[in-house]
């Protein structure tokens, strides 16, 4: 199993980035997709999952409004729209999944978010 994100940069308050995170390895469709992201010195936090389908999609209080999580089970691609980017929004934004008995989770190495003036 491979996740590779991307996207990832430098961008103004207020401005927007769309991160994407490639799979391979396993049956994309088959299983929901999840953005968490961790900020220095701070907890890795989950910032917004997605379905099989994209028909259940759930975000973070932080999250609510202004990110959109998507995905396209034809190029086994999720994403991430983020836009009205704060300051606190600088983390590195990571792509997982997890499936399995016993349950296992998969990351990517991640993308570094820095949102600065």
């Amino acid at each position: 199993v491979q996740l590779e994100e991307s996207g990832g940069g430098l961008v103004q308050p207020g401005g927007s980035l769309r991160l994407s995170c490639v799979a391979s390895g396993y049956t994309f469709s088959w299983y929901g997709m999840n953005w968490y992201r961790q900020a220095p010195g701070k907890e890795r936090e989950l910032v917004a999952r997605i379905d099989v389908v994209g028909g259940v999609r759930q975000y973070a209080d932080s999250a609510k409004g202004r990110f959109t999580i998507s995905r396209e089970n034809w190029t086994n691609t999720v994403y991430l729209q983020m836009n009205s980017l704060k300051p606190e929004d600088t983390a590195v934004y990571y792509c997982n999944t997890a499936f399995g008995n016993p349950l296992k989770d998969y990351w990517g190495k991640g993308t570094l978010v820095t949102v600065s003036s």
